[in-house]
């Protein structure tokens, strides 16, 4: 298979930084049922993350919390020492108490564990972009800021990022730090967080779209399989394809553990969706 990457010839500017392919690849799905503990296959898990870097992904979403630790760890085994121009983005501010369960955590002392932790695993000095995986409603956002600040001045993370936030959340953090990407759920049928995906394309924001296809949305469903038919397509292909098409600054990390699924995911890129197709989409609503 040839580098599908080349053939979009899409990429996204990190704050002048790094230039990343827009179609990534999200590590969360290399782990075990639940996103815990290891996975059913790792040697299929470790094909997984070499062949991405095979397909031209140069942009590998992680957190602290796939697993834990696994994910992380698994990268790590598959692909260090990493190619030049990869860039390897984690997350902190979660912590797990078994299968499916999220505790938010992000005081200070817990951010200071979880992003040593990651550094470890990671086998790296400075991570290229650390993402707060939430904001803790139990602590004070100042202190989680002040902490993501220090960090990033004393030269462990080089860009800082957030996921699940509003327009007011991104002003409220840019009081401390550059605020480089924003990790919202967002899809073709739950545009919640559309305000906040404006906001990031007029601040050159790069903006990450986790959960990409509601498959419990039947109409939307219907109306993503009479496109993707056309185009001898998946329903989740032609879902990808319109994130891409929707806003240039979306970054897309579909995740998998099979490299047959990958594969297809990266075809999402020969994918040339027409204007009416783009229309139809557009007028899916929400479930």
């Amino acid at each position: 298979m040839a580098n599908l990457i080349d053939m979009y010839n899409k990429t996204f500017n990190i704050d002048g930084d790094i230039t990343v392919n827009r179609l990534g690849y999200g590590a969360m799905r290399i782990t075990g049922k639940g996103i815990w503990g290891p996975p059913k296959d790792k040697d299929e898990s470790i094909r997984v993350l070499k062949r991405a870097v095979e397909l031209g992904v140069n942009f590998i979403d992680t957190a602290d919390s796939y697993g834990p630790y696994i994910s992380e760890e698994l990268i790590a085994e598959a692909l260090y020492p990493y190619t030049d121009g990869l860039l390897i983005a984690t997350k902190g501010g979660l912590t797990r108490t078994g299968p499916d369960q999220w505790p938010i955590n992000a005081h200070p002392d817990n951010l200071k564990e979880a992003l040593n932790g990651s550094l470890k695993r990671l086998k790296l000095e400075q991570i290229d972009l650390y993402q707060l995986h939430r904001i803790d409603p139990h602590v004070p956002a100042e202190l989680t800021f002040e902490f993501l600040q220090q960090a990033q001045q004393n030269g462990k993370v080089k860009h800082i990022g957030l996921s699940e936030v509003s327009v007011d959340d991104i002003k409220d953090a840019e009081q401390y730090f550059k605020v480089v990407s924003v990790q919202n759920m967002y899809s073709v049928d739950n545009r919640k967080w559309e305000a906040v995906l404006n906001y990031c394309k007029e601040q050159d924001i790069a903006f990450i779209p986790w959960f990409p296809l509601n498959a419990g949305n039947v109409v939307a469903q219907d109306k993503l399989k009479t496109i993707a038919d056309k185009h001898s397509a998946t329903v989740h292909q032609v879902a990808l394809s319109w994130l891409l098409n929707h806003a240039d600054n979306i970054l897309l990390i579909p995740g998998t553990s099979s490299v047959e699924h990958l594969e297809e995911n990266m075809k999402t890129t020969e994918l040339n969706l027409t204007d009416d197709d783009i229309k139809i989409l557009d007028s899916i609503s929400p479930a």
